[in-house]
């Protein structure tokens, strides 16, 4: 008889993939089988293994919704092979999330299993909204409360009485559809019409939206201004703080499209959701490494013959380091070379593996740091090795050449076009639904408008955002006008450039 597998009741969280609890993200990187539903943020799943099988189970009614026993089902069968089963729920698991049901049959089959409790969407929505729940002065009381009873219920478990006398903050989960009714029981019990509440959808996500109203125009209101779930409502004298530290962010809510790699888009991403915007990928560049070509190789062969060592990129690093690693070599190879990097980014990848910088210029292109280096020490008769793209100018080889360097440009990495469906991209810079258009190399400038013409971009508000003069120069000889440029040439420098714009 084959031994049975465990299965992990993990809370995914409100709905930013980073807030879910740190046991939560480790425990998604050994599962063999992860069962979500639809209000886990799907951009956990980056946490999966490639093997892990993912299996999507909505609750929802149409097409493709699953029961509660299919789900039931499915994770005793699962842990039944032996696998190591995660079931990821929204917010915390056990807070009006069926726990109860799927861990029953757990305990009935004999199957092991562990709870990890997640960041429920009352709590969440509330601060992010700026509300407090609890507060010394107006409510040392708070009462959670289903919007939705189970189906076939013969009789409310809900005392609308009591409710309505409630000296406390009352937040309804799953309510949009009862809201009114709701409102109605609360009124017609006894609670004053102008109560305050508040309705947050689409909770900590760059979507978040909040309304404000009395108790009985708060579903006239949701109405206006077409707030539909998931939302939580609360209510009571909490719902009237205005404390709108997400949404008061200057790009909150402001639609950013990433040109970058995808690896570079995904780290460009956490920087935007961190500032309350909204990321949009397009990859338009694949880095593919050149570490196995013969002039590489040679090239490690005879590292202590070079006095300097310059980094243009942090890909560069990840591909020179990763080729290191297979062939049983680490840091110390560099040992006897003093280490340049074009800017903070290229030096903190450097930091990674160890490695501080021996030089990093106040400018960050490839000009100002020949510049800065012929300034800063005697490159006459140094042998200098450049290890970078095979699709950078001579502009910095030139430089240091001119100063009496003898260098050696040994192309680690190129970048290769990523083709994309573009008919929605299309479709949302025509309808002005893209706030901001990013480029952070002339290769991604040339690859996006290789795909997207130009002049679709020229007649929509979108705006377009660069990360330094190199690729502001790309965009203009393509006809496009570049909005702002970012002042230090790094994704958080790009992203500082646009907010300055609405500051």
């Amino acid at each position: 008889m084959s031994k049975k597998g465990k299965v992990y009741l993990i809370g995914a969280g409100p709905g930013r993939a980073d807030l879910i609890t740190v046991r939560g993200a480790e425990l998604l990187k050994i599962a063999d089988c992860i069962i979500y539903d639809k209000l886990a943020n799907p951009a956990l799943l980056k946490f999966a293994r490639p093997d892990a099988e993912i299996i999507n189970v909505p609750k929802r009614i149409g097409p493709g919704s699953a029961t509660q026993d299919q789900i039931n089902k499915l994770i005793v069968e699962k842990a039944s092979l032996g696998q190591t089963v995660v079931r990821l729920k929204g917010g915390d698991p056990c807070i009006f999330g069926r726990a109860g049901q799927e861990l029953s049959v757990l305990a009935k089959a004999g199957i092991d299993f562990e709870i990890v409790p997640g960041v429920t969407a009352a709590v969440a929505a509330a601060e992010s909204a700026g509300i407090l729940l609890t507060d010394r002065d107006y409510s040392s009381q708070v009462v959670f409360i289903t919007g939705q009873e189970a189906e076939g219920k013969q009789q409310s478990n809900i005392d609308w009485h009591l409710l309505a006398k409630f000296n406390g903050t009352i937040v309804f989960y799953m309510a949009m559809e009862n809201l009114e009714f709701i409102a109605k029981q609360l009124i017609k019990n006894g609670m004053a019409e102008e109560t305050p509440t508040a309705v947050i959808a689409d909770a900590t996500l760059p979507s978040q939206k909040t309304v404000r109203a009395s108790l009985k125009q708060i579903t006239e209101t949701c109405k206006e201004n077409k707030i539909g779930p998931p939302a939580i409502v609360v209510i009571g004298t909490a719902a009237d703080n205005k404390l709108n530290w997400l949404t008061d962010k200057p790009i909150f809510g402001k639609t950013i499209l990433m040109t970058r790699d995808a690896e570079s888009n995904a780290d460009f991403a956490a920087k935007i959701i961190a500032k309350g915007g909204c990321p949009i990928e397009f990859p338009t560049i694949k880095i593919e490494p050149l570490t196995q070509t013969n002039k590489f190789l040679q090239t490690l062969a005879k590292l202590a013959e070079y006095d300097w060592l310059i980094f243009t990129s942090a890909n560069g690093i990840a591909v020179s380091f990763d080729s290191l690693q297979k062939l049983g070599k680490d840091a110390r190879v560099f040992a006897s070379a003093k280490i340049a990097a074009i800017g903070s980014e290229t030096a903190a990848k450097l930091s990674e593996f160890g490695i501080k910088a021996d030089f990093v210029p106040n400018v960050f292109t490839g000009k100002e740091l020949g510049k800065q280096l012929i300034a800063f020490t005697n490159l006459k008769g140094k042998k200098v090795l450049l290890l970078r793209s095979q699709l950078a100018s001579n502009e910095l080889s030139g430089v240091l050449e001119s100063a009496g360097a003898k260098v050696d440009n040994v192309p680690v990495y190129t970048a290769v076009t990523v083709r994309n469906k573009c008919g929605p991209l299309m479709e949302k810079i025509k309808k002005s639904e893209i706030d901001w258009l990013t480029f952070s190399s002339p290769s991604s400038v040339k690859s996006f408008f290789e795909q997207i013409p130009a002049d679709i971009v020229n007649s929509s508000n979108t705006r377009i955002a660069s990360i330094g003069p190199v690729t502001s120069e790309q965009l203009k000889t393509l006809g496009l006008k570049v909005d702002t440029q970012a002042s230090e040439h790094t994704a958080d420098g790009l992203l500082d450039a646009i907010e300055k714009m609405y500051k």
